[in-house]
């Protein structure tokens, strides 16, 4: 009979600041590509930056780490690089100590200077360079507010994320929505961050799962459900909640694609009472829960006990170890050209025109989305290096009994679904989409050569996600040995 069961604990130094980082109304914030709108009309719920300050107990200044939840979708690497560099130069910290993860709420709007020239485009310049600003003064108040603390970390269940890649059998081909048949990740990697005093610093989400609840109909700039998802939790913690997106490629909220905000409120208080009842089942740190032996009563009872960790158990979860791992995905063979792109572009920019003459809405409507899937072609392909593969970046963050993979790009689940089942023992906290949206979808092998979306835009070749898989599990191995816990 198995005697113990183990909370994974990270021992260190904590401090979570947070800010609002709403954009002005009236900014550029068309993301849809049906979408009839330019610039936002109003508010739905603020966005905000979250910073989550990390050091190793020594107060090693090679130890400390940054971490920033921003809400937003994509923003370009030179708008990442920006962030960063501010705020690792407020704290004197290095630029690779600090990371950028975006919520990829779809509400936020394209933050990107190449937009500018359009409608409200003229506000994202001066709005990036107050982000940035204000990310500087969260990490030193985040700094400031450091404390000896332990992170606590369980699971819960939620449904809402569900498989997205549904073949539409009537049209014969795959459609990006709701597919009741597909797997889907229920899984919420949440902690809890409690000072040595006591007292609940923050607590942390992770949770794979499309901020798609709402999409061309909506005019609001919103957080979509992780705006209410950090209500419900924050309503009852009085702290706030750091929420990172998780491998969330082929998951979408069950009910999305809507322009209602109520329902992305109700999406995200679903999140939120499922990820608060496995934050209220977290036990006190620096213990286990043991068997503890039978008592006769009426029938023999076995029963259990919280005790506390020994010295060497509490030294081992105050362990810090960082990585930076290259792995270079090979490029697609048939990844479209520029010329190719700009040709399809001036194609559907003409049926558009014409459509329009001819005052047919839906067909121009239908034109113009096609128009913006190749200019947001033209954009990705001038983003990726040169060379015929691309250098994914992973940084592997180990405290104690857990590790924080931050990868770039948009995996699909089983880079996380994968990776948790080779290492149970390990709280794996998964964040893609942090420091750089490039180089986009990273699929399964599965979703290749179907015509689903996420293959038709990835640049990177078959197989890709498979290699990256691998070689995380082989750096998270390569950790210098921990003693396994007691059971």
């Amino acid at each position: 009979m198995k005697t113990a069961v183990t909370t994974p604990q990270s021992r260190c130094i904590a401090g979570i600041a947070r800010a609002d980082i709403t954009p002005p109304v009236g900014i550029y914030h068309r993301m849809w590509g049906a979408a009839t709108h330019e610039r936002a009309e109003g508010v739905h719920r603020p966005l905000t930056a979250t910073a989550l300050w990390l050091e190793a107990r020594d107060r090693d200044p090679a130890k400390r780490h940054l971490v920033l939840a921003l809400d937003h979708c994509i923003l370009d690497s030179l708008a990442m690089n920006a962030v960063r560099t501010r705020a690792a130069a407020a704290v004197s910290l290095d630029v690779d100590q600090v990371r950028v993860c975006l919520s990829h709420t779809h509400g936020s709007g394209w933050m990107s200077p190449s937009r500018s020239h359009l409608p409200g485009g003229e506000l994202i310049a001066p709005y990036l360079e107050s982000v940035a600003g204000t990310c500087a003064n969260l990490a030193i108040e985040s700094q400031s507010q450091s404390q000896p603390a332990t992170i606590l970390y369980g699971t819960a269940r939620c449904d809402l994320a569900a498989h997205r890649d549904a073949f539409d059998e009537p049209r014969q081909h795959f459609v990006c929505g709701f597919n009741p048949e597909g797997p889907a990740d229920d899984t919420i990697l949440l902690a809890r961050v409690i000072a040595d005093d006591g007292r609940t610093l923050g607590t942390i989400v992770n949770y794979a799962c499309h901020p798609t609840t709402l999409a061309w109909e909506n005019r609001l700039i919103s957080p979509d459900f992780v705006g209410a998802m950090r209500e419900v939790i924050e309503a009852e913690t009085h702290v706030p909640c750091v929420f990172l997106q998780g491998a969330s490629g082929d998951l979408g909220p069950r009910e999305g694609f809507v322009g209602d905000p109520a329902i992305a409120d109700r999406n995200g208080r679903q999140l939120g009472y499922a990820a608060l009842s496995g934050l209220t089942a977290l036990p006190t740190p620096g213990t286990r829960f043991e068997y503890s032996g039978p008592v006769v009563s009426g029938a023999t009872l076995g029963t259990w006990e919280h005790r506390m960790l020994s010295r060497s158990e509490l030294e081992r979860q105050a362990s810090w170890d960082m990585v930076r791992l290259v792995v270079e995905l090979p490029y697609r063979a048939d990844l479209p050209t520029m010329e190719e792109t700009r040709r399809q572009r001036s194609h559907w920019e003409k049926e558009e025109a014409a459509a329009q003459a001819a005052n047919d809405a839906d067909r121009a409507r239908d034109f113009r989305a096609r128009v913006e899937q190749m200019t947001r072609q033209e954009t990705r392909l001038l983003a990726l290096p040169a060379g015929k593969s691309y250098p994914f970046t992973v940084t592997l963050l180990r405290l104690g009994e857990a590790v924080g993979i931050f990868t770039p790009g948009e995996l699909y689940q089983s880079f996380q679904t994968s990776l948790r089942s080779r290492f149970p023992h390990l709280a794996l906290v998964i964040a893609p989409l942090t420091d750089d949206w490039q180089p986009g979808y990273v699929p399964a092998k599965e979703a290749y050569g179907h015509g689903i979306y996420q293959d038709i835009i990835a640049a990177v070749a078959s197989g890709s996600l498979e290699y990256l898989i691998e070689e995380v599990g082989r750096a998270i191995e390569a950790f210098p040995p921990q003693a396994a816990p007691r059971e």
